[in-house]
């Protein structure tokens, strides 16, 4: 592969990552005015109202036939589909610093899976980069503090199960995006979240009698802000990104910079939140910020280029 191709990869997952972090800002000002299966909801009907614009005024083009579509869909339900339906329904009694410590394990079960399923075998080197930025994230989310007096077993196995559909995801569409293109795959995604999303919120609307108020969060500027940036940027583009990276790399290397999305949101929190920046949020970012740059550049590269400058 040219270094002009794997350069584009490392700057979609970047770009991906710096969105992802944002979001979390936009995601507690949109669960002000919605619970999470509406915002879901919202969400990738403007993902989907935003791709089906580009493709009716010729921005993007598909390439897919219904057999295509057959392959791609199993992917669609590993993420968004499980992924963010696991997640969801297991916040409800698993505190968000709990979720965090479970979700850090995925690029662990990324890096089994790929090995098994994608020969791609890891170096000690990533192996143990990979284990500095977990270790870095459960610090963090440990020194904040972890509430279980509500935690059910329930909830923690959710959200394993969401761990579990991420990281096969990241292997799957590995696989998926070296056959058909990033945007056939990206597109089929973000219709099948439509679908789902929609299709739960309107059943969870009309089982409980609230089918009357489920156009009032569209007056508030900030929740249609809030869902605008989400659906657009952080389903949508995000999706694409994290395609188009994993055309190009290995999926281990990808999946580790979910991790530095924790640095993104931490300083978002501080710029404009004005949420505090303590000394644990420091280290930790430090040991993220280690273990990514491990995983995704080999030691004998970094020996190499340091002997080319004292050559030089």
């Amino acid at each position: 592969m040219n270094h002009s191709a794997v350069k584009k990869a490392y700057i979609a997952a970047i770009l991906n990552t710096l969105i992802i972090g944002f979001s979390f800002v936009f995601v507690k000002i949109a669960l002000q005015s919605v619970n999470s299966l509406d915002m879901l909801a919202y969400r990738f009907t403007a993902s989907f109202a935003a791709i089906m614009i580009l493709i009716l005024f010729g921005r993007v083009k598909l390439n897919l036939r219904w057999k295509d579509v057959a392959t791609i869909v199993p992917l669609a339900v590993l993420y968004p589909g499980l992924f963010f339906a696991f997640q969801t329904f297991g916040l409800v009694t698993v505190s968000a610093s709990e979720a965090g410590i479970i979700q850090a394990a995925v690029p662990i079960f990324t890096m089994i899976f790929a090995s098994y399923w994608l020969k791609e075998h890891s170096t000690w080197q990533q192996k143990i980069a990979l284990l500095l930025s977990v270790s870095g994230l459960i610090y963090i989310f440990a020194m904040k503090g972890v509430n279980v007096g509500n935690t059910s077993l329930l909830g923690i196995l959710l959200v394993f199960l969401s761990v579990l559909s991420l990281a096969g995801y990241n292997v799957a569409a590995r696989k998926r995006t070296r056959k058909y293109g990033v945007m056939d795959v990206t597109f089929i995604m973000t219709c099948f979240g439509f679908v789902l999303f929609n299709a739960m919120a309107i059943f969870q609307h009309i089982a409980e009698g609230t089918t009357w108020n489920v156009m009032q969060p569209l007056f508030d500027p900030m929740f249609v802000v809030s869902i605008l940036y989400l659906g657009v940027l952080s389903s949508l583009m995000t999706a694409y990104l994290t395609n188009y990276a994993l055309s190009k790399l290995e999926a281990v290397k990808v999946s580790v910079f979910t991790q530095l999305g924790t640095v993104v949101t931490m300083g978002a929190g501080v710029m404009i939140l004005n949420e505090s920046l303590q000394y644990y949020h420091i280290v930790g970012a430090g040991l993220i910020i280690i273990g990514v740059l491990g995983v995704n550049i080999p030691l004998r590269q970094r020996q190499r280029t340091s002997n080319m400058k004292k050559q030089a």
